[in-house]
């Protein structure tokens, strides 16, 4: 008799008859059925019998047993919250002191006494309407990392803007202007790019623009002059 085996089974008809669980019990159930399933963390949710499993910074849920994956978001309707969405901005979370700003392009308006930093491609479109929107937010020193994600040719215009003899004219020129940098000449050091590529995928910043305030928090996707604002704000006020 497979005593072993009878004990897990105890454990998992428990579990799903009592909304018990534990962590072990849900890794070696999903671990059985979804072989290859990667979990880094399980942990209980405000939600009675769902668990959170993380894989990275990507959420499921499940229930007591291991039984059931969901994929979606959780929402806390009396809260009026996403709470997969907050979950995940606290995973993905940035020390702004951690940035490594020398790799930057950097720019200012006013006295630059507010800072953000932004992820951008030099050919995606939203970064270049968040880039024209920006203009519009005052005090405010912009720390630019261009990461070339999308072809070939984000990979030469990144490039040639970062080997540039003046790296913000080259950015702003093109973002703002459309004027197309110049090709290097002779030998350039780009290391900077894989740098700003390599840092970006340590931290699952996937897409662009992606924008990151003082306080570590995270917004995907191009906002506007006032979202920007009303964030700065708050900050100047939890400071």
């Amino acid at each position: 008799m497979n005593y072993a085996r009878l004990a897990a089974a105890g454990l998992l008809a428990l579990a799903a008859t009592s909304g018990w669980a534990n962590e072990t019990v849900i890794r070696k159930a999903l671990g059985e059925r979804l072989p290859g399933f990667k979990v880094d963390e399980v942990r209980p949710t405000p939600m009675p019998g769902v668990w959170e499993v993380r894989t990275g910074s990507e959420l499921r849920y499940t229930d007591a047993a291991g039984n059931y994956l969901i994929e979606g978001e959780m929402l806390d309707l009396r809260a009026k919250k996403n709470l997969t969405e907050e979950r995940v901005a606290k995973l993905t979370a940035v020390e702004f002191a951690n940035l490594p700003l020398k790799d930057a392009v950097v720019w200012k308006t006013g006295n630059g006494k507010r800072r953000i930093a932004v992820f951008a491609d030099p050919n995606c479109g939203y970064c270049k309407r968040f880039e024209r929107t920006l203009q519009d937010v005052k005090d405010l020193t912009v720390y630019t990392f261009v990461i070339p994600i999308l072809g070939p040719d984000s990979v030469e215009k990144t490039r040639a803007i970062v080997c540039a003899k003046d790296q913000t004219a080259a950015w702003r020129s093109w973002m703002l202007d459309g004027t197309v940098p110049a090709k290097p000449e002779g030998k350039c050091d780009d290391a900077v790019t894989e740098r700003n590529l390599a840092f970006s995928r340590r931290h699952h910043i996937n897409g662009t623009p992606a924008i990151l305030f003082e306080d570590g928090t995270r917004v995907p996707g191009a906002i506007s002059a006032e979202q920007v604002e009303r964030r700065l704000q708050s900050l100047s006020g939890k400071s």
